[in-house]
């Protein structure tokens, strides 16, 4: 039998599997995520607090656009509660939750997405520290209780979780579902402390603040009582590793 050569793909077929290979997309979602910054920077979301929600937006679609441009700029890193307090004085208490918390799925919804297309294949290899593999274990096994226990602490930066989480074997079912009920405590908090900032020294938002303080010394001691833990463990890893050596 005659030995039939495989031709050797193209210059078109090179250029094709170059771009749908892992490391070209991850580049991709780099690209994407530093011009999506660079255009937060430039157009300067915090300003609506300064200057209102504009006029020619008003209506009824002024919520549903705010939610929107939520998710927009929370996967652009814009932090959350500056967001927040927005809804809160632009929409009052109930819509201005109801925009935020749909911003905030609407977010998730994307930074997880575009993590998942573009970054997922080329980053899972690298997963090989002990803390990495405990932590995708984590989220593959039990993602909609981890993350909605994320959720539910203060401070830990959001969209940064997201694209974290985008890595692992998590679904989308437990993510959103985690991300809609555990957002729920600190977005309303933050809502209303807004839609309350002119008058702070009423009880509402003498009631929200605190609730901010005290889930964020909460969230500092747990991080706190887990801090020895942590550290035996890296002792004890070394010592290990040392006697190996």
């Amino acid at each position: 039998m005659l030995d039939t050569a495989v031709p050797s793909p193209g210059p078109a077929e090179r250029c094709v599997r170059a771009l749908l290979s892992p490391w070209f997309r991850l580049g991709l979602l780099v690209v994407l995520l530093g011009g999506a910054v660079a255009a937060v920077l430039l157009c300067r979301p915090e300003r609506i607090l300064a200057d209102g929600w504009p006029a020619q937006l008003s209506g009824g679609a002024a919520p549903v656009l705010f939610a929107v441009a939520y998710g927009l700029c929370t996967a652009a890193f814009v932090p959350r509660p500056v967001l927040n307090v927005a809804a809160g004085a632009l929409f009052g208490g109930p819509v201005g939750t109801a925009a935020a918390l749909v911003g905030t799925v609407l977010g998730s919804a994307l930074s997880f997405g575009l993590g998942r297309l573009l970054g997922q294949e080329a980053l899972r290899p690298l997963l090989r520290g002990k803390w990495l593999r405990a932590a995708d274990r984590q989220l593959s096994r039990h993602g909609f209780r981890s993350m909605l226990a994320l959720r539910l602490l203060p401070g830990l930066p959001f969209a940064a979780m997201n694209y974290l989480a985008s890595v692992s074997r998590m679904g989308w079912l437990p993510f959103l579902l985690a991300t809609a009920v555990g957002s729920v405590p600190n977005t309303a908090a933050y809502v209303v402390a807004g839609s309350h900032a002119t008058s702070p020294t009423s009880p509402v938002f003498l009631a929200a603040t605190g609730f901010i303080a005290v889930t964020g010394a909460a969230a500092v001691a747990v991080a706190w009582r887990r801090r020895p833990r942590t550290l035996r463990a890296a002792l004890a890893r070394r010592r290990a590793e040392r006697g190996v050596g």
